[in-house]
């Protein structure tokens, strides 16, 4: 009889490592990054974050959303803790834009756990027609 020291770990394999039993985890960006008019858009999710956590940048063609949040559950007046609930929400979306804008116009507004955060195309990034001279 041979002894396997190993069989133990051996035996939960189908337990541990068997990746068609993991629960399924779906990722999503949650961001859109869209032109409408002369202004440029990006919406991201938010989700349950208040908007006075949220921090919105702008530096070289690169809009960066933040935010973290934290929830405790502190309720204890004459309580043994048993479990204590804390909810930490926070994320950290970053896009180029599209086209320069003007920095001075960036407005952001929340709106139903999305961030809208808009900005107009700046003049130099604007199409314009340039005419042709004769010499």
């Amino acid at each position: 009889m041979h002894y396997y020291p190993y069989k133990p770990l051996i035996d939960f394999k189908p337990l541990l490592w068997d990746e068609d039993e993991w629960p399924e985890m779906k990722m999503t960006s949650g961001l859109n990054v869209y032109e409408e008019g002369d202004k440029v858009i990006v919406e991201a999710a938010v989700p349950g974050i208040p908007s006075d956590k949220i921090k919105v940048t702008y530096e070289d063609g690169v809009l960066r959303v933040s935010a973290r949040s934290e929830e405790k559950d502190t309720e204890k007046k004459g309580k043994r803790i048993v479990h204590q609930w804390n909810k930490v929400s926070s994320f950290e979306y970053t896009t180029y834009l599209p086209r320069p804008i003007d920095s001075k116009s960036i407005e952001a507004k929340v709106k139903d756990g999305v961030i809208a955060v808009s900005a107009k195309v700046a003049e130099t990034a604007k199409p314009r027609e340039i005419q042709v001279k004769v010499v």
